[in-house]
Protein backbone atom coordinates (compact mmCIF):
# COMPACT_ATOMS: atom_id res chain seq x y z
CA UNK A 1 0.00 0.00 0.00
CA UNK A 2 1.44 3.48 -1.01
CA UNK A 3 2.58 4.94 2.29
CA UNK A 4 0.71 8.09 1.86
CA UNK A 5 -2.68 6.46 1.00
CA UNK A 6 -1.93 4.40 4.75
CA UNK A 7 -0.73 7.59 6.14
CA UNK A 8 -4.21 9.60 5.02
CA UNK A 9 -6.47 6.50 6.65
CA UNK A 10 -5.16 6.84 10.09
CA UNK A 11 -6.93 8.03 13.12
CA UNK A 12 -5.84 11.28 14.42
CA UNK A 13 -5.04 9.55 17.57
CA UNK A 14 -2.86 6.89 16.00
CA UNK A 15 -1.05 10.05 13.56
CA UNK A 16 0.05 12.24 16.62
CA UNK A 17 1.03 9.24 18.54
CA UNK A 18 3.00 8.19 15.79
CA UNK A 19 4.64 11.70 14.92
CA UNK A 20 5.47 12.03 18.74
CA UNK A 21 7.06 8.28 18.95
CA UNK A 22 9.33 9.01 16.15
CA UNK A 23 10.07 13.04 16.89
CA UNK A 24 10.86 11.39 20.44
CA UNK A 25 13.15 8.62 19.15
CA UNK A 26 14.98 10.64 17.25
CA UNK A 27 15.75 13.65 19.16
CA UNK A 28 16.77 11.04 21.89
CA UNK A 29 18.68 8.75 19.99
CA UNK A 30 20.90 12.26 18.77
CA UNK A 31 20.61 12.92 22.61
CA UNK A 32 22.30 9.45 23.38
CA UNK A 33 25.20 10.22 20.83
CA UNK A 34 26.24 13.45 22.07
CA UNK A 35 26.21 11.99 25.39
CA UNK A 36 28.56 9.05 24.53
CA UNK A 37 30.79 11.89 23.39
CA UNK A 38 30.13 13.33 27.15
CA UNK A 39 31.44 10.42 28.71
CA UNK A 40 34.35 10.62 26.47
CA UNK A 41 35.02 14.09 27.94
CA UNK A 42 34.26 13.32 31.50
CA UNK A 43 37.25 10.39 31.13
CA UNK A 44 40.08 12.86 29.94
CA UNK A 45 38.58 15.70 32.63
CA UNK A 46 38.79 13.27 35.25
CA UNK A 47 42.26 12.36 34.04
CA UNK A 48 43.45 16.29 33.67
CA UNK A 49 42.46 16.49 37.09
CA UNK A 50 45.45 14.18 38.38
CA UNK A 51 47.69 15.55 35.71
CA UNK A 52 48.01 18.69 36.71
CA UNK A 53 48.38 17.68 40.05
CA UNK A 54 51.16 15.73 39.00
CA UNK A 55 52.58 18.71 37.21
CA UNK A 56 52.23 21.27 39.66
CA UNK A 57 54.68 18.89 42.27
CA UNK A 58 56.91 18.58 39.12
CA UNK A 59 57.59 22.51 38.01
CA UNK A 60 59.23 23.85 41.24
CA UNK A 61 61.60 20.83 41.19
CA UNK A 62 62.85 21.10 37.58
CA UNK A 63 63.22 25.03 38.04
CA UNK A 64 65.37 23.98 41.16
CA UNK A 65 66.93 21.48 39.48
CA UNK A 66 65.99 18.45 41.32
CA UNK A 67 64.84 15.34 39.59
CA UNK A 68 61.36 14.90 38.99
CA UNK A 69 59.25 12.02 40.22
CA UNK A 70 55.56 11.18 40.12
CA UNK A 71 53.65 9.91 43.42
CA UNK A 72 50.80 8.91 41.08
CA UNK A 73 51.57 4.99 39.75
CA UNK A 74 49.21 6.41 36.51
CA UNK A 75 51.13 9.24 35.72
CA UNK A 76 54.27 9.61 34.03
CA UNK A 77 55.70 12.99 33.79
CA UNK A 78 58.95 13.63 31.50
CA UNK A 79 61.10 16.49 31.53
CA UNK A 80 62.00 17.22 27.63
CA UNK A 81 64.11 20.21 26.05
CA UNK A 82 62.27 22.17 23.28
CA UNK A 83 62.95 19.80 20.41
CA UNK A 84 61.07 16.90 22.40
CA UNK A 85 63.92 15.20 23.52
CA UNK A 86 64.15 13.76 27.01
CA UNK A 87 66.94 15.25 29.33
CA UNK A 88 65.33 13.30 32.45
CA UNK A 89 67.58 10.19 31.11
CA UNK A 90 64.56 8.25 30.34
CA UNK A 91 63.24 7.41 26.45
CA UNK A 92 61.76 9.43 24.09
CA UNK A 93 58.04 9.38 24.70
CA UNK A 94 55.51 8.99 21.59
CA UNK A 95 55.27 12.68 21.08
CA UNK A 96 55.30 13.55 17.43
CA UNK A 97 57.17 17.42 17.10
CA UNK A 98 53.81 18.81 16.57
CA UNK A 99 52.83 17.41 19.78
CA UNK A 100 56.02 18.71 21.56
CA UNK A 101 55.11 22.27 19.76
CA UNK A 102 51.13 21.67 20.95
CA UNK A 103 52.44 21.63 24.66
CA UNK A 104 55.02 24.40 24.27
CA UNK A 105 52.03 26.70 22.92
CA UNK A 106 50.47 25.95 26.30
CA UNK A 107 47.15 22.81 24.65
CA UNK A 108 47.07 19.93 25.88
CA UNK A 109 47.43 16.82 23.41
CA UNK A 110 45.02 13.90 23.42
CA UNK A 111 45.94 10.99 21.19
CA UNK A 112 43.05 8.89 20.32
CA UNK A 113 44.91 6.74 17.76
CA UNK A 114 47.19 5.02 20.19
CA UNK A 115 46.37 1.99 22.43
CA UNK A 116 45.27 3.00 24.91
CA UNK A 117 44.51 6.67 24.25
CA UNK A 118 47.02 9.27 25.57
CA UNK A 119 46.54 12.11 27.47
CA UNK A 120 49.41 14.72 27.97
CA UNK A 121 49.74 18.22 29.51
CA UNK A 122 52.60 20.29 29.45
CA UNK A 123 54.26 23.63 30.95
CA UNK A 124 57.49 25.86 30.05
CA UNK A 125 60.02 26.12 32.80
CA UNK A 126 63.46 27.15 32.86
CA UNK A 127 66.31 25.26 34.87
CA UNK A 128 68.52 26.74 36.85
CA UNK A 129 71.09 27.19 33.73
CA UNK A 130 68.37 29.23 32.09
CA UNK A 131 67.83 26.53 29.39
CA UNK A 132 63.88 26.26 28.57
CA UNK A 133 62.24 22.44 29.55
CA UNK A 134 58.88 21.22 28.92
CA UNK A 135 57.49 19.33 31.95
CA UNK A 136 55.01 17.02 30.41
CA UNK A 137 52.67 14.89 32.43
CA UNK A 138 50.55 11.40 30.65
CA UNK A 139 48.85 9.02 31.34
CA UNK A 140 46.85 6.21 29.63
CA UNK A 141 43.09 6.19 28.78
CA UNK A 142 42.61 2.43 29.41
CA UNK A 143 39.04 1.60 28.94
CA UNK A 144 38.48 5.00 27.25
CA UNK A 145 36.75 3.37 24.00
CA UNK A 146 35.15 0.73 25.49
CA UNK A 147 33.65 3.56 27.75
CA UNK A 148 32.77 5.74 25.16
CA UNK A 149 31.41 2.94 22.64
CA UNK A 150 29.12 0.91 25.51
CA UNK A 151 27.45 4.19 26.94
CA UNK A 152 27.02 5.55 23.81
CA UNK A 153 25.08 1.58 22.63
CA UNK A 154 23.30 2.01 26.11
CA UNK A 155 21.66 5.10 25.90
CA UNK A 156 20.44 4.54 22.33
CA UNK A 157 18.67 1.87 24.02
CA UNK A 158 17.40 3.61 26.49
CA UNK A 159 16.82 6.57 23.84
CA UNK A 160 14.22 3.48 22.27
CA UNK A 161 12.46 2.53 25.17
CA UNK A 162 12.15 6.21 26.57
CA UNK A 163 10.29 6.53 22.87
CA UNK A 164 8.45 4.12 23.35
CA UNK A 165 6.97 5.08 26.58
CA UNK A 166 6.25 8.39 25.61
CA UNK A 167 4.15 6.80 22.25
CA UNK A 168 2.02 4.72 25.04
CA UNK A 169 1.53 7.60 27.61
CA UNK A 170 1.23 9.73 23.43
CA UNK A 171 -2.02 7.02 23.05
CA UNK A 172 -3.73 7.88 26.38
CA UNK A 173 -3.35 11.20 26.81
CA UNK A 174 -4.64 12.08 23.32
CA UNK A 175 -7.38 9.50 23.76
CA UNK A 176 -8.14 11.11 26.82
CA UNK A 177 -8.39 14.67 25.27
CA UNK A 178 -10.09 13.88 22.84
CA UNK A 179 -13.02 12.09 24.57
CA UNK A 180 -14.73 15.14 25.18
CA UNK A 181 -14.58 15.74 21.35
CA UNK A 182 -16.28 12.36 21.08
CA UNK A 183 -19.00 13.15 23.47
CA UNK A 184 -19.78 16.61 21.87
CA UNK A 185 -19.69 15.21 18.67
CA UNK A 186 -22.26 12.69 19.61
CA UNK A 187 -24.13 14.69 21.63
CA UNK A 188 -24.73 17.28 18.30
CA UNK A 189 -26.12 13.81 16.54
CA UNK A 190 -28.43 13.65 19.01
CA UNK A 191 -29.65 17.02 19.76
CA UNK A 192 -33.04 18.11 19.18
CA UNK A 193 -34.19 20.86 16.71
CA UNK A 194 -33.13 24.29 18.76
CA UNK A 195 -31.26 22.79 21.24
CA UNK A 196 -27.44 23.56 21.35
CA UNK A 197 -24.51 22.10 22.59
CA UNK A 198 -23.46 23.67 26.73
CA UNK A 199 -20.07 25.79 26.15
CA UNK A 200 -17.27 25.07 28.31
CA UNK A 201 -16.28 27.89 30.56
CA UNK A 202 -12.94 27.73 29.16
CA UNK A 203 -11.58 29.72 26.34
CA UNK A 204 -10.19 26.77 24.85
CA UNK A 205 -10.34 24.68 21.94
CA UNK A 206 -13.10 22.75 23.14
CA UNK A 207 -15.24 26.33 23.70
CA UNK A 208 -14.26 26.98 20.07
CA UNK A 209 -15.63 23.85 18.90
CA UNK A 210 -18.69 24.32 21.09
CA UNK A 211 -19.43 27.57 19.49
CA UNK A 212 -19.05 26.27 15.75
CA UNK A 213 -21.15 23.42 16.42
CA UNK A 214 -23.52 25.64 17.53
CA UNK A 215 -23.57 27.57 14.28
CA UNK A 216 -23.42 25.15 12.33
CA UNK A 217 -26.81 23.63 14.31
CA UNK A 218 -28.30 26.72 13.65
CA UNK A 219 -27.71 26.75 9.97
CA UNK A 220 -29.13 23.35 10.18
CA UNK A 221 -32.09 24.66 11.97
CA UNK A 222 -32.39 27.22 9.76
CA UNK A 223 -32.14 25.45 6.61
CA UNK A 224 -34.60 22.66 7.84
CA UNK A 225 -37.03 25.95 8.80
CA UNK A 226 -36.29 27.23 4.93
CA UNK A 227 -37.37 24.36 3.57
CA UNK A 228 -40.52 23.67 5.36
CA UNK A 229 -41.32 27.28 4.62
CA UNK A 230 -40.63 26.73 1.10
CA UNK A 231 -42.68 23.32 0.91
CA UNK A 232 -45.39 24.21 2.84
CA UNK A 233 -45.86 27.80 0.75
CA UNK A 234 -45.14 26.31 -2.53
CA UNK A 235 -48.07 23.49 -1.04
CA UNK A 236 -50.43 26.23 0.05
CA UNK A 237 -50.26 28.41 -3.06
CA UNK A 238 -50.37 26.19 -6.30
CA UNK A 239 -53.04 23.87 -4.72
CA UNK A 240 -55.58 26.76 -6.03
CA UNK A 241 -53.79 27.09 -9.55
CA UNK A 242 -53.60 23.51 -9.84
CA UNK A 243 -57.47 22.58 -8.84
CA UNK A 244 -59.05 25.34 -10.84
CA UNK A 245 -56.99 23.85 -13.97
CA UNK A 246 -58.14 20.48 -12.91
CA UNK A 247 -61.78 21.57 -12.40
CA UNK A 248 -61.92 23.71 -15.69
CA UNK A 249 -60.66 20.73 -17.40
CA UNK A 250 -63.42 18.33 -16.18
CA UNK A 251 -66.23 20.23 -16.77
CA UNK A 252 -64.48 20.61 -20.49
CA UNK A 253 -64.34 16.85 -20.46
CA UNK A 254 -67.80 15.96 -19.34
CA UNK A 255 -69.59 19.04 -21.13
CA UNK A 256 -67.90 18.92 -24.78
CA UNK A 257 -68.28 22.58 -26.07
CA UNK A 258 -66.26 23.95 -28.89
CA UNK A 259 -67.43 27.62 -27.57
CA UNK A 260 -66.57 26.27 -23.95
CA UNK A 261 -63.47 24.73 -24.44
CA UNK A 262 -61.93 27.85 -25.64
CA UNK A 263 -63.10 29.41 -22.90
CA UNK A 264 -61.52 26.71 -20.85
CA UNK A 265 -58.17 27.01 -22.64
CA UNK A 266 -58.32 31.01 -21.92
CA UNK A 267 -58.57 30.06 -18.48
CA UNK A 268 -56.21 27.53 -18.36
CA UNK A 269 -53.34 29.89 -19.85
CA UNK A 270 -54.36 32.10 -16.91
CA UNK A 271 -53.79 29.68 -14.18
CA UNK A 272 -50.55 28.85 -15.66
CA UNK A 273 -48.85 31.92 -16.30
CA UNK A 274 -49.99 32.78 -12.75
CA UNK A 275 -48.47 29.14 -11.18
CA UNK A 276 -45.25 30.04 -13.63
CA UNK A 277 -45.11 33.46 -11.98
CA UNK A 278 -45.62 31.67 -8.56
CA UNK A 279 -42.85 29.54 -8.93
CA UNK A 280 -40.25 31.97 -10.40
CA UNK A 281 -41.16 33.93 -6.81
CA UNK A 282 -40.98 31.60 -4.73
CA UNK A 283 -37.74 30.47 -6.40
CA UNK A 284 -36.04 33.80 -6.22
CA UNK A 285 -36.93 33.87 -2.60
CA UNK A 286 -35.69 29.93 -1.67
CA UNK A 287 -32.22 31.41 -3.41
CA UNK A 288 -32.02 34.41 -1.29
CA UNK A 289 -33.12 32.21 2.14
CA UNK A 290 -30.20 30.36 1.19
CA UNK A 291 -27.67 33.30 0.99
CA UNK A 292 -27.50 33.48 -3.08
CA UNK A 293 -26.55 36.70 -4.46
CA UNK A 294 -25.76 38.16 -7.69
CA UNK A 295 -22.07 39.73 -8.38
CA UNK A 296 -22.26 43.54 -7.09
CA UNK A 297 -21.96 46.18 -9.13
CA UNK A 298 -22.25 50.33 -9.64
CA UNK A 299 -25.93 50.85 -11.17
CA UNK A 300 -27.00 53.93 -11.48
CA UNK A 301 -31.18 53.89 -10.11
CA UNK A 302 -32.06 56.63 -12.79
CA UNK A 303 -31.47 55.06 -15.79
CA UNK A 304 -32.85 51.67 -14.25
CA UNK A 305 -35.88 53.40 -13.15
CA UNK A 306 -36.53 54.60 -17.31
CA UNK A 307 -35.85 51.46 -18.68
CA UNK A 308 -38.30 49.51 -16.30
CA UNK A 309 -41.20 53.01 -17.30
CA UNK A 310 -40.71 51.98 -21.21
CA UNK A 311 -40.74 48.12 -20.24
CA UNK A 312 -44.06 48.24 -18.66
CA UNK A 313 -45.83 51.44 -20.15
CA UNK A 314 -47.78 50.94 -23.30
CA UNK A 315 -50.30 48.01 -22.41
CA UNK A 316 -53.27 50.40 -21.91
CA UNK A 317 -52.94 51.07 -18.21
CA UNK A 318 -52.17 53.60 -16.04
CA UNK A 319 -49.49 55.77 -17.20
CA UNK A 320 -45.94 55.71 -15.64
CA UNK A 321 -44.03 59.65 -15.19
CA UNK A 322 -40.28 59.10 -14.08
CA UNK A 323 -38.71 62.27 -12.17
CA UNK A 324 -34.64 61.47 -12.11
CA UNK A 325 -31.71 63.43 -11.64
CA UNK A 326 -28.69 62.73 -13.85
CA UNK A 327 -26.18 62.22 -11.51
CA UNK A 328 -25.87 61.08 -8.16
CA UNK A 329 -28.17 58.04 -7.57
CA UNK A 330 -25.90 55.21 -8.22
CA UNK A 331 -25.65 52.40 -5.76
CA UNK A 332 -24.16 49.01 -5.03
CA UNK A 333 -26.25 46.63 -6.16
CA UNK A 334 -26.33 44.06 -8.67
CA UNK A 335 -28.82 45.13 -11.79
CA UNK A 336 -30.71 42.11 -11.64
CA UNK A 337 -31.83 43.09 -8.04
CA UNK A 338 -32.55 46.85 -8.55
CA UNK A 339 -34.91 45.89 -11.64
CA UNK A 340 -36.47 43.34 -9.55
CA UNK A 341 -37.44 45.65 -6.94
CA UNK A 342 -38.37 48.13 -9.77
CA UNK A 343 -40.56 45.36 -11.50
CA UNK A 344 -42.59 44.26 -8.22
CA UNK A 345 -42.77 48.38 -7.28
CA UNK A 346 -44.54 49.22 -10.49
CA UNK A 347 -46.42 45.94 -11.37
CA UNK A 348 -48.08 46.38 -7.88
CA UNK A 349 -48.85 50.37 -8.70
CA UNK A 350 -50.17 49.36 -11.92
CA UNK A 351 -53.10 46.86 -10.14
CA UNK A 352 -54.11 49.27 -7.94
CA UNK A 353 -53.92 52.75 -9.58
CA UNK A 354 -56.92 54.80 -11.64
CA UNK A 355 -54.63 57.49 -13.80
CA UNK A 356 -51.06 57.22 -13.21
CA UNK A 357 -47.78 56.14 -11.16
CA UNK A 358 -45.07 57.84 -10.43
CA UNK A 359 -41.74 57.08 -9.59
CA UNK A 360 -39.21 59.39 -8.14
CA UNK A 361 -35.58 59.34 -7.68
CA UNK A 362 -34.10 61.20 -4.78
CA UNK A 363 -30.26 61.37 -4.19
CA UNK A 364 -29.73 62.41 -0.35
CA UNK A 365 -26.34 62.30 0.45
CA UNK A 366 -25.04 58.89 1.28
CA UNK A 367 -28.54 57.38 0.70
CA UNK A 368 -31.14 56.93 -2.56
CA UNK A 369 -34.75 56.90 -2.40
CA UNK A 370 -36.78 55.37 -4.77
CA UNK A 371 -40.50 56.70 -4.37
CA UNK A 372 -43.37 54.19 -6.03
CA UNK A 373 -46.65 56.68 -6.39
CA UNK A 374 -50.01 55.32 -6.98
CA UNK A 375 -53.50 57.51 -7.03
CA UNK A 376 -55.49 53.79 -6.00
CA UNK A 377 -57.34 53.28 -2.93
CA UNK A 378 -54.10 52.65 -0.81
CA UNK A 379 -53.02 50.31 2.22
CA UNK A 380 -54.82 50.59 5.12
CA UNK A 381 -52.31 51.98 8.11
CA UNK A 382 -53.19 48.74 9.89
CA UNK A 383 -52.13 46.11 7.21
CA UNK A 384 -48.56 48.16 6.42
CA UNK A 385 -46.72 46.13 9.05
CA UNK A 386 -47.37 42.92 7.56
CA UNK A 387 -47.56 44.01 3.69
CA UNK A 388 -43.55 42.70 3.21
CA UNK A 389 -44.80 39.38 4.58
CA UNK A 390 -45.22 36.84 2.75
CA UNK A 391 -48.38 35.76 0.96
CA UNK A 392 -50.25 38.41 3.00
CA UNK A 393 -52.95 40.24 1.34
CA UNK A 394 -55.17 43.20 1.95
CA UNK A 395 -58.57 41.69 2.24
CA UNK A 396 -60.52 44.29 0.18
CA UNK A 397 -58.98 45.87 -2.86
CA UNK A 398 -55.70 44.64 -2.78
CA UNK A 399 -56.92 40.69 -2.73
CA UNK A 400 -56.18 37.30 -4.34
CA UNK A 401 -58.72 38.51 -6.93
CA UNK A 402 -56.80 41.15 -8.09
CA UNK A 403 -53.76 38.94 -9.39
CA UNK A 404 -51.07 39.06 -6.66
CA UNK A 405 -49.74 35.98 -4.65
CA UNK A 406 -48.43 38.17 -2.12
CA UNK A 407 -44.81 37.50 -2.64
CA UNK A 408 -43.83 40.68 -4.78
CA UNK A 409 -43.06 43.34 -1.85
CA UNK A 410 -41.81 40.03 0.36
CA UNK A 411 -39.47 39.49 -2.69
CA UNK A 412 -39.00 43.72 -3.18
CA UNK A 413 -38.00 43.88 0.89
CA UNK A 414 -36.01 40.58 1.00
CA UNK A 415 -33.84 41.77 -1.99
CA UNK A 416 -33.48 45.56 -0.23
CA UNK A 417 -32.85 44.14 3.25
CA UNK A 418 -29.84 42.03 2.31
CA UNK A 419 -28.06 45.26 0.51
CA UNK A 420 -28.45 47.14 3.90
CA UNK A 421 -31.50 49.06 2.52
CA UNK A 422 -34.70 49.80 3.69
CA UNK A 423 -38.33 49.48 2.24
CA UNK A 424 -41.88 51.11 3.75
CA UNK A 425 -45.28 52.38 2.92
CA UNK A 426 -46.77 55.01 3.43
CA UNK A 427 -49.56 57.29 1.85
CA UNK A 428 -48.86 59.10 -1.43
CA UNK A 429 -49.42 62.66 -1.99
CA UNK A 430 -51.97 61.37 -5.07
CA UNK A 431 -53.93 59.91 -2.89
CA UNK A 432 -52.87 55.92 -2.92
CA UNK A 433 -50.14 54.15 -1.56
CA UNK A 434 -46.48 55.31 -1.43
CA UNK A 435 -43.68 52.76 -1.48
CA UNK A 436 -40.31 54.02 -0.50
CA UNK A 437 -36.76 52.32 -0.92
CA UNK A 438 -33.50 53.27 0.35
CA UNK A 439 -30.20 52.04 -0.77
CA UNK A 440 -26.31 53.05 0.35
CA UNK A 441 -25.36 55.51 -2.36
CA UNK A 442 -21.97 54.42 -4.30
CA UNK A 443 -21.16 58.09 -4.82
CA UNK A 444 -21.37 59.95 -7.60
CA UNK A 445 -21.83 59.28 -11.27
CA UNK A 446 -22.81 61.21 -14.42
CA UNK A 447 -25.45 59.56 -16.94
CA UNK A 448 -25.92 61.09 -20.26
CA UNK A 449 -29.73 59.99 -20.46
CA UNK A 450 -32.80 60.70 -18.39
Amino acid sequence: MNPRVWWRRRSLRSKITVSATLFAMAFLLVLSRLAGGAIGNLLVGAADTELHRALDDAVPAVSSGQPVRSTLVDVQLRVLDTDGAPVDGGPRPKLSDRDVHTLMSGMDVLRLGDDPPHRWIGQVVYDPTGLPRLVAAGADLVGYDQAVREGADWLSIAAVLASLLIGVATWFVVGWSLWPVRRMRAAAGELPAGERLPVPEAHDELRSLAEALNDLLSRRDEAVQRLRRFTGDAAHELRSPVASIRAQAEVAVAHPDPEFAQEVLAAVTDESERMSTLVTDLLALARSDAGESQPVGRVDVSEAAIAAAERLSGNGGPRIRVDAPRAGAVVLCAPGEVALVLNNLLNNAIRYARVQVRVTVLPAGATVRLLVDDDGPGVPIEHRSRLFDRFYRVDDDRARGTGGAGLGLALVAETVRRRGGTVRVTDSPDGGARFEVRWQAAGLAMWGRI
